[in-house]
């Protein structure tokens, strides 16, 4: 048995048996005598720390614990030996120390004291189980799920990219992270660099990637250290650091988005494991920096227009809203443009044709715009430019020489256009309140340029003749009306002609103002339809004739289908058929019980965008309906390559039977005509008695008219419905 001291253990305390246990045991062990000296040093210890047991031996334990708690390591333990009172003897906890090789390792350690009755020595032996991949992976983890609370919080980009920044640094002691994101120019820009010598991160973001760099960065994210690290040039000696490590961060394509790297100012050679730990926060690196493009379109969606790069309607609104706030009421011109005959343009280019011609308009009018001006795009072909501190004349200079400018020709696709613009101004304060108003008057001023002569513009005076003020008015309130839900929708009947009963109702929108009382559809949709807000209606409408139809279902009233009228303009929207699909989906409803009523305008555009979209509602069992058919200008050779359901011939007809044969003949052929073509024929504005004995001898499948019913609220309508005959008596008295 050995005696020296240094040995494993003193002879009089253990046998060859218990020396040759803890030599071989699995976890390291490290035992100090009553001079803090190491007497034991296994193994497995050797494994952990990378020494030699007889490089250790004899020396103070110190030489084994982090750098930063060794010149206090001998008093945390002299005030164990004398008070017996300690956090970590009789605990486990987890420990990072340097290995010889210079790297960092991880540790579960628990520490027992031992005293030797004989001598009264007090001898502490530590067990050491190496952990550092498990601690490391772990560590990962709850990286990436602070990383991605904070994401799904209001916290910023760079809060969290240096939240994962300062957690990485904590991994490799004596580092620096840095998280860069490549530009759309292919430069880097430093997202998360806290610790980052300026020197250092002005040589980064002076770099510009190459294509090749691109490359790399793609099939090998590694390739990364080459492009942030210098190989210890003059500049990253004098700032101390000394090796990096680095990986690309791609999007979901693929695509470089960024650069994430740790610096190290260790002199001795750390091993790989710092690359893992790179490699490991690459997932939320990405995620961050996607989070923040996806936050930049999103902000841009919201303010810019996608088609022309101009501020879009809502950004306009809110300058002009800032604008008046002003304390002393910042004075502004604001004109409004219409491109004239657009909807020529488009049927005779295409609509793809045309959104090239907006967007060569908006370049043109943006270039003729100071740096203070504000420039939109209100939507459709109108659009807005505010003129701070403008005044009547300036507007008009300025409006003239927008005119001179449009008439210069636009070629496109092999055509010569020469593309006017009419023009409406409103000046605030002199003639303006509020938003809506000054918006509302430059329409009303635009529109009423277009009747006078087209490429003019007009400034609205306030003793402007009474019917245009009144549109003025309507249009504004109109505005407010939609946004304060004052809006509502009455149902008229439609009863099946062979039956008798009730085959559905058609959505009608009815507008009752507070001050203005109920203002007539007659009034308010041409207005509506002026001003662009026609579309909003229908979106509305839809919405709300699914929801009531949904709540007759859980009445238990049975309304078999429901028509809503749509503007021409809906088509033009590649959300239409989404918004109808959501709307279905929302309420639990058939396709087959919505029928959607289209003009003759959308007929006659016969886009293929309005074809695509009639098509597509057709295809999931959408109803479509031809309004008001005969009294504008439809072509049979168009009619039959539309997927219509239906037909409704316009009430004029009906209403001029007894007095006019050719309506009686028009009628007759409008149903043959229907008939051929597979379609349900509805005739509208049947009062009389013998008007419904008349269409029911020309065959006539649905009638809707006063015979029947009123456009009528909900409420009314499930009274009706409960009033109405079964079927057997075909004959209604006419109600008033």
């Amino acid at each position: 048995m050995i005696e020296t001291k240094s040995d494993i253990l003193p002879v009089e305390h253990c046998g060859n048996m218990y020396y040759e246990i803890l030599k071989q045991a699995a976890d390291g062990v490290i035992i100090i005598d009553d001079e803090n000296n190491i007497i034991f040093f296994n193994t497995a210890a050797e494994r952990l720390w990378g020494y030699e047991a007889a490089e250790v031996m004899g020396q103070n334990v110190k030489c084994l614990v982090p750098l930063e708690h060794r010149a206090r390591h001998d008093d945390y333990i002299a005030h164990n030996r004398a008070t017996g009172l300690d956090r970590i003897v009789g605990t486990s906890r987890e420990i990072t120390f340097t290995r010889s090789a210079g790297d960092y390792a991880v540790a579960e350690m628990s520490v027992s004291a031992i005293t030797f009755a004989p001598t009264h020595k007090r001898y502490y032996m530590a067990i050491v189980k190496g952990v550092t991949e498990e601690s490391h992976r772990k560590k990962l983890i709850n990286i990436q799920n602070k990383v991605f609370t904070e994401l799904v919080g209001k916290a910023t980009e760079q809060d969290i990219a240096d939240m994962l920044c300062a957690e990485a640094e904590k991994l490799v002691l004596n580092s620096v992270a840095v998280l860069l994101q490549i530009t759309p120019e292919r430069g880097l820009e430093i997202l998360s660099g806290e610790s980052l010598p300026r020197r250092k991160g002005r040589m980064l973001t002076r770099m510009t990637l190459s294509e090749a760099d691109m490359i790399a960065l793609r099939t090998h994210p590694e390739e990364a250290r080459t492009v942030v690290w210098q190989n210890a040039s003059t500049v990253e000696q004098e700032v101390g650091l000394l090796d990096c490590w680095a990986s690309a961060v791609c999007d979901g394509g693929g695509s470089p988005i960024g650069i994430f790297a740790l610096y190290s100012r260790n002199k001795d050679k750390i091993t790989n494991w710092p690359q893992k730990i790179v490699s490991g926060c690459v997932p939320s690196c990405a995620a961050i920096i996607e989070r923040g493009k996806t936050r930049q379109k999103l902000h841009r969606l919201d303010r810019y227009d996608s088609l022309t790069g101009l501020l879009n309607r809502n950004a306009v609104t809110i300058i002009l809203k800032n604008m008046m706030a002003q304390p002393a009421g910042w004075p502004f011109a604001l004109l409004v443009l219409d491109i004239d005959l657009f909807q020529d343009i488009n049927n005779l280019l295409g609509y793809d044709q045309g959104d090239l011609l907006l967007q060569i308009v908006a370049q043109r009018l943006a270039a003729q715009c100071r740096s203070n001006f504000v420039t939109g795009r209100l939507g459709g072909d109108d659009f807005v430019i505010i003129i701070p501190g403008g005044d009547r004349n300036t507007a008009r200079n300025f409006a003239e020489t927008l005119i001179e400018i449009m008439q210069e020709p636009i070629i496109i696709n092999g055509h010569e256009l020469i593309v006017s613009v009419s023009t409406g101004i409103s000046l605030y304060p002199d003639e303006s309140r509020d938003v809506e108003q000054v918006l509302n008057r430059a329409e009303v001023a635009m529109l009423e340029a277009k009747k006078t002569a087209r490429g003019s513009f007009r400034i609205l005076d306030n003793a402007s003749d009474s019917e245009v003020q009144s549109r003025l008015i309507v249009g504004s309130a109109l505005r407010k009306a939609i946004q304060n839900s004052e809006l509502s929708l009455f149902y008229q009947p439609q009863i099946c002609v062979t039956t008798g009963r009730l085959h559905g109702v058609e959505a009608l929108a009815r507008w009752q103002h507070p001050v203005l009382g109920a203002v007539l559809p007659s009034r308010f949709i041409p207005i509506a339809e002026e001003t662009g807000q026609i579309e909003a209606i229908g979106r509305w409408s839809i919405t709300q004739a699914c929801q009531q139809l949904a709540q007759w279902d859980q009445q238990g009233i049975m309304v078999p289908v429901v028509s809503v009228n749509i503007s021409a303009g809906h088509f033009a929207s590649s959300e239409l058929l989404q918004q109808i699909v959501d709307v279905l989906d929302t309420y639990h409803l058939a396709p087959e019980r919505l029928t959607i009523e289209i003009t003759e305008s959308v007929m006659m555009r016969q886009s293929s965008e309005a074809l695509a979209t009639l098509s597509a509602l057709r295809g999931i069992g959408v109803g479509l309906s031809l309004d008001d058919f005969g009294t504008g200008f439809s072509s049979l050779s168009r009619l039959s390559t539309l997927p219509l359901t239906e037909l409704k011939i316009d009430r004029s007809f009906v209403m001029d039977f007894e007095e006019n044969i050719s309506s009686l003949i028009v009628t007759e052929a409008a149903i043959t005509i229907g008939k051929r073509l597979g379609v349900r024929i509805v005739t509208e504005g049947v009062e009389e008695g013998s008007q419904e004995e008349m269409l029911r001898s020309m065959g006539c499948d649905v009638m809707q008219g006063y015979l029947f019913g009123r456009p009528m609220p909900p409420a009314a309508l499930n009274a009706w419905i409960m009033e109405h005959p079964s079927g057997e008596d075909k004959h209604y008295r006419k109600i008033v």
